[in-house]
């Protein structure tokens, strides 16, 4: 693994293109004992009289733990958890990699009349509009078809039949798990054919669910690039773009149907090979939504220091990230001086929860990597006010 500091990019990047001036070890040396000191008297703080928290720091360009309490116990992440799918799914599938959708037929083309079936299969594309389906719509008349007869074919077959994860709660209405969805829901096939009759097909066809035979033709193929999906997933905490991302980490090594169980499969490889024990750690779904899911605030340092030291990676995750008092689930938070853009993170909130994991910059120049885990709550608010407090030690 390379040293942080030779990734200059990744310095500019972070401070706008002005360059870092290097510290001397005295003057780090100094900052270190000071930050380490405020850092250890916010512990005494009535917060964490009654409720519990897991903390870690960890400075990239010096390659040492700044701080860590706590750091080792398993607790909720909550949305912080997309940190390790995004990480993961980087790391599997690599920044090009696309989300596709496609559309295949099967059967003759008589004059303008396909006398035979239209098979649109699923990716889990969380991105897909009706603009998009209106897309597949025109494709089918460029290519000279202006009716089909016989059965217009929804194959679903990415991913297991069930549209929950497991480990979420009963009484909250979630978006279905389903790898053909429009708009966010689960009326694509509905919405395709409103946008066929609109393109002016005429369709004498029967509705039906299967899984694409040999033999078909391929007449176009949607795709969405990993860095829209990420970008969103990560900047408004998106549940419903996380676990398709989940399900593309668990799909990548299987031909049969995705589960949930194949992606955990996947992280713990990855959490192995960053040297930690994955039988240690559980990975339910990828969006955090779940209670069988549990980390450390070591692990999560893990996963930032794996997304930051690869620079395609870095690149990828740092800008997608919320920044503080910026833009995303952040843009309410640290909006003054010294942390305001100063700091790229997730943030996980639920009844008892409220957790935060990501990347500051710190007065010295350095880029350092944090994460603050904090449970058994009654109000966040509390929680908040000592999270917004640590970033302020760390970028002061």
């Amino acid at each position: 693994m390379l040293a942080f500091s030779h990734h200059l990019w990744s310095q500019d990047n972070a401070t706008g293109g002005r360059g870092v001036s290097t510290p001397s070890v005295d003057s780090y040396s100094s900052w270190v004992n000071v930050t380490r000191g405020r850092l250890e008297q916010m512990l005494n703080a009535p917060l964490l009289a009654k409720s519990q928290v897991g903390m870690m720091v960890y400075d990239l360009n010096a390659a040492q733990v700044l701080f860590a309490h706590n750091e080792r116990q398993r607790m909720w992440p909550g949305a912080v958890l997309q940190v390790v799918t995004s990480v993961t799914a980087l790391d599997l599938l690599g920044p090009d990699y696309g989300f596709h959708t496609s559309l295949c037929y099967r059967g003759r083309v008589v004059g303008d009349t396909l006398r035979g079936d239209l098979y649109f299969v699923g990716g889990f594309d969380p991105t897909l509009t009706r603009a998009d389906l209106k897309a597949f719509a025109d494709t089918i008349r460029r290519f000279g078809i202006r009716r089909v007869e016989g059965m217009v074919v929804s194959d679903v077959s990415m991913k297991d039949t069930l549209s929950r994860g497991e480990g979420w709660s009963w009484d909250i209405n979630y978006e279905r798990l389903i790898p053909l969805l429009v708009d966010r829901r689960d009326e694509f096939v509905m919405v395709m054919m409103q946008e066929m009759r609109a393109a002016g097909i005429d369709l004498d066809v029967t509705l039906s669910k299967g899984k694409l035979p040999q033999g078909c033709t391929e007449i176009y193929r949607h795709r969405t690039g990993m860095e829209k999906v990420l970008r969103q997933m990560l900047k408004r905490s998106d549940n419903l773009y996380a676990e398709a991302m989940f399900y593309q980490i668990a799909k990548a090594n299987t031909t049969k149907a995705a589960k949930a169980s194949d992606a955990s499969k996947a992280e713990k490889r990855l959490v192995a090979r960053l040297g930690l024990d994955e039988s240690l750690y559980n990975f339910a779904d990828g969006s955090g939504i779940s209670l069988y899911s549990y980390v450390t605030a070591e692990l999560l340092v893990s996963m930032l220091k794996h997304g930051c030291y690869n620079r395609d990676y870095f690149t990828r995750i740092y800008p997608s990230m919320p920044v503080s008092g910026v833009d995303g689930t952040l843009a309410r938070r640290m909006t003054k001086a010294p942390c305001k853009g100063k700091v790229h993170a997730m943030t996980g909130a639920a009844p008892g929860l409220c957790t935060i994991a990501g990347y500051c910059q710190a007065s010295t120049g350095h880029t350092l990597c944090f994460v603050i885990l904090n449970q058994g709550l009654v109000s966040s608010s509390d929680a908040i006010a000592f999270q917004d407090k640590v970033c302020e030690v760390l970028c002061r």
